[in-house]
């Protein structure tokens, strides 16, 4: 019973928060709720015995591909009012792809399509240690390969932002560590009657001789 009924709040709280994503006027709105969304989807997971599963989806599309929306929404300059016309003329679309999506829904569910299905024996394990065991086993090779091209990705990602280009001044601290006061600052006698004495600064010509 209290299953069930924490089934129902975390699929009804789901649902209204992926529509409030579509109808929401406001971008970074639209990413809280597709957060609080992905949230209640993990609860459910959890009720079906998908920890694992759930706690991918919590780390990885929660706490980095739905906040690297929010920073992207909040920097960018959107016209809302753009985006509330493009919504107004696609929206007869949008319904009639979703009527689509709930009858094909409903069809599998309440029709024959999973009725000669049936699940294969599972040991007495649990689902994190089942999928370890097939990940490190079975599919170990191309565990190894994706981590790979994950470090590629990587490296390439991080080549781009350190190459140098023409054009583009660098701060360089350790030479501004090691300039000294005489590289900087020169002192002059001035005559007497115009002035004591004088400090200036050395023009930049001479400082990068």
């Amino acid at each position: 019973m209290i299953e069930a009924a924490f089934f129902y709040l975390f699929a009804a709280v789901m649902l209204g928060a992926g529509l409030m994503v579509v109808v929401s006027r406001n971008p970074v709105f639209s990413v809280l709720f597709l957060i609080l969304a992905f949230f209640n989807a993990a609860g459910l997971l959890v009720l079906i015995g998908a920890e694992f599963i759930a706690m991918l989806l919590v780390v990885v599309y929660v706490g980095a591909v739905a906040v690297l929306f929010l920073f992207v929404v909040m920097m960018l300059d959107i016209n809302f009012a753009e985006m509330r016309a493009g919504f107004q003329k696609y929206l007869p679309l949008g319904l009639i792809v979703g009527g689509i999506l709930v009858f094909e829904l409903v069809a599998a569910i309440y029709g024959d399509a999973f009725s000669g299905a049936t699940l294969p024996a599972m040991p007495e394990i649990s689902n994190t240690r089942a999928l370890g065991n097939e990940l490190y086993t079975k599919y170990l090779y191309l565990f190894q390969i994706a981590g790979l091209i994950l470090l590629v990705a990587m490296i390439g990602a991080i080549s781009l932002t350190m190459r140098r280009r023409s054009g583009v001044r660098r701060q360089a601290i350790s030479v501004q560590n090691m300039r000294r006061r005489e590289d900087s600052v020169e002192v002059i006698d001035v005559p007497v009657g115009a002035a004591a004495r004088t400090v200036h600064t050395v023009p930049p010509s001479k400082r990068e001789g």
